[in-house]
């Protein structure tokens, strides 16, 4: 059977589908969000309740603590070794987030090219991140190689050190070796299609709804914690804003306004990023589609 993959923009009912197809399968869950890996961020994270969850095991949440830097290569750890135990359990995965490079990292190999490893170059460049930080070191991969700094995200520092690695040894662009992505299983992806005035209204909706159950609170919590913005799971849309507005640079209605305008502009990204993912299905978000889907997955 094909892995299931539910992704999508934000907002879009991703979770409940998911548990939906699980429960109709007999799978279990493996989120692939960038923000539900961590501890303690749940109102703004969406991150789904046990009630929501409905009796379905869900992986690769709550697996990092908050004050920790989680990249790309970490969640892909995590979660092939999940996907290890499920198939040793003989488990359908259904996969549900809206973080791309999450996605991308389950569903395929990234090819590393054919020029040898240099251990003194990649500890430089590994130096780099640390004292300087993760974008820093992204920057200066966009200034030799922008086509990669595209397809790569900051977190994912192996790949960004690998293909300024690459640069240095060849003076040859990584984006040029021809070492795309290979499919490490058979899946089937959906996302809702949503009109985008719609989508734009539920996560109005949802924004509103994290408000008034306390989101606020939540990000106070953390910061009296010691959980302030040069963590990266503070860069998070929500978390951000709402810290601003605690430390009194911006005002609560500007602070809700900023959160809408955020999101809206990430489902934009999302869904231009899922848009160029193979063997994607849109689905009606007002059909009956499990049935339909749960045939799909079956048919090689």
């Amino acid at each position: 059977m094909k892995t299931l993959v539910v992704c999508g923009a934000t907002a879009s009912g991703k979770t409940g589908f998911a548990v939906d197809m699980a429960e109709r399968l007999g799978g279990e869950v493996v989120s692939a969000d960038c923000m539900l890996v961590y501890k303690g961020l749940n109102i703004g994270t969406a991150k789904p309740t046990p009630e929501e969850m409905r009796g379905i095991a869900h992986h690769m949440i709550d697996v990092a603590e908050p004050s920790q830097n989680y990249s790309v290569s970490d969640y892909e750890k995590g979660a092939e070794a999940m996907f290890s135990s499920l198939n040793a359990r003989n488990i359908p995965a259904v996969v549900c987030g809206g973080t791309g490079f999450y996605i991308q990292s389950i569903l395929f190999s990234r090819g590393l090219g054919g020029v040898p490893a240099d251990e003194d170059i990649r500890r430089e460049y590994e130096q780099i991140a640390e004292e300087r930080g993760r974008e820093y070191l992204h920057a200066m991969l966009r200034e030799v190689d922008e086509e990669s700094a595209e397809k790569l995200h900051p977190n994912d520092v192996k790949r960004v050190v690998r293909a300024l690695e690459i640069y240095r040894l060849t003076g040859v662009k990584k984006s040029a070796q021809n070492d795309g992505f290979v499919p490490k299983r058979d899946y089937l992806a959906v996302a809702f299609d949503y009109p985008r005035a719609e989508l734009y209204a539920r996560i109005e909706r949802r924004v509103e709804v994290m408000l008034r159950q306390g989101l606020v609170d939540e990000v106070a919590g953390l910061y009296r914690s010691g959980i302030d913005e040069t963590f990266q799971s503070m860069q998070g849309i929500g978390y951000k804003e709402v810290l601003s507005y605690l430390k009194n640079s911006i005002s609560y209605s500007t602070m809700s306004d900023m959160i809408k305008q955020n999101t809206r502009n990430y489902a934009k990204r999302q869904i231009t990023f899922f848009k160029k993912l193979p063997n994607l299905k849109w689905l009606d978000p007002n059909g009956d589609n499990g049935k339909k889907i749960a045939e799909l997955l079956y048919d090689r």
